[in-house]
């Protein structure tokens, strides 16, 4: 008994003396993540994992991110080859119901135009000095898509374009991001527009999408892509099988499972396994905080995109569009969408905006993943990847 109470205050005394301030302000960024999922709802089924992968990477003698630890397995198998955040967008695809965006096309220019901030933060990103592929890795953070962000960064990876480090910190980063939509976003919107234009109170949706509309969708934007940027298939092509699944009726088990236990179960195991990226020594640099800003950047330049359009539809339609719509052109799916609703019936309580919004959301979500997918078709046509 005494051997072992002896044995176990070595083991502290050991794991005390390897505690640098690296790991503890890496494990204080572990309890900041577990106080937004935990207190505060935030992203709760990414940021608990993370964080907790985080803690478990920088305990004292951990090895867990070492070859045959459990988070190093976790990464090598389920990220370091994109299956992970791919699995993710099948379940996205099967949750996302393109009918707004069916019901009006035109829609699709907000999804467009909420893309902005992507292609701005790339040429900001060159010319702080990152490298083609970092700078396009951090870009995709404007995509306020989680899963792009990591498929995109962990192909680089694989390549040996960008380190291993950086994937934990454009993770937080996105997922930060796509959470705090909800404070970034109203100040720019508000800003941008008058009181009058946000105050416009537009007429229902309207317009039945047939089911054959729906299920020949999702088909012909997977043939597109190939066509047009086919290094960036296999993000679409998971996004539109789960839709398709969904859509078509026949499968309905498969598009439950993919909603549910497969975007469930490879949520937990890449949350873990980003968190196990964030090493204290790698993941506190200039470089991390350069990503964190360069994110934000790119989030605002998003919604000053979308909203500018919305205003130039304003007046081109003689003001009948709703300026604030454009906001929802990103891929925060859905919660853009809600926003543009919260905030258009603060200005105007008979202001029904919802389901215009949820069309411009759903083209923010295929212009997401069509801004990643270019990028990295244009990379492939210069021989870089």
């Amino acid at each position: 008994m005494i051997d072992a109470i002896y044995s176990g205050l070595q083991g502290l005394a050991e794991g005390i003396r390897h505690l640098d301030a690296y790991c503890l302000v890496m494990l204080a960024i572990a309890g900041g993540l577990f106080y937004l999922a935990v207190a505060k709802g935030v992203e709760p089924l990414l940021l608990l994992p993370i964080g907790f992968g985080c803690l478990l990477a920088n305990l004292p003698l951990s090895e867990l991110m070492h070859p045959g630890g459990v988070l190093k397995t976790m990464y090598d198998f389920g990220i370091g080859n994109e299956l992970f955040p791919l699995l993710i967008f099948v379940g996205i695809g099967s949750m996302t119901d393109f009918t707004p965006l069916l019901a009006n096309p035109k829609l699709l220019l907000f999804g467009a135009a909420g893309q902005l901030g992507i292609f701005c933060t790339l040429l900001l990103a060159l010319a702080l000095g990152f490298s083609r592929e970092s700078a396009v890795a951090v870009a995709t953070i404007g995509a306020c898509d989680g899963p792009t962000v990591i498929y995109v960064s962990n192909l680089f990876v694989g390549l040996g374009k960008i380190d291993t480090s950086m994937v934990g910190a454009l993770a937080v980063a996105a997922y930060s991001y796509m959470a705090l939509v909800p404070i970034i976003q109203p100040p720019i919107m508000r800003l941008l527009t008058t009181q009058k234009e946000r105050a416009v109170q537009m007429p229902s949706s309207g317009g039945k999408v047939s089911k054959a509309a729906l299920i020949a969708f999702p088909l012909v934007v997977t043939v597109l892509t190939g066509i047009i940027a086919p290094k960036g298939l296999p993000l679409m092509g998971m996004i539109m099988l789960g839709n398709f699944m969904k859509v078509s009726g026949v499968v309905p088990r498969l598009a439950n499972a993919g909603e549910n236990e497969i975007a469930n179960i490879a949520t937990l195991f890449l949350g873990l396994a980003i968190g196990g990226t964030m090493a204290g020594r790698d993941f506190l640099t200039v470089k991390t905080l350069l990503v964190f800003g360069l994110g934000l950047f790119a989030i605002v330049i998003d919604t000053v995109g979308g909203v500018l359009l919305g205003k130039l539809w304003y007046v081109l339609s003689g003001g009948k569009m709703n300026p604030l719509i454009g906001a929802a052109g990103i891929s925060a799916y859905p919660m853009a969408a809600r926003l543009v609703q919260t905030e258009g019936q603060r200005w105007n309580k008979q202001n029904f905006l919802l389901m215009h919004a949820m069309g411009a959301n759903t083209g923010g979500q295929i212009g997401s993943v069509m801004a990643a997918a270019i990028m990295l078709s244009v990379l492939k046509g210069l021989g870089l990847i």
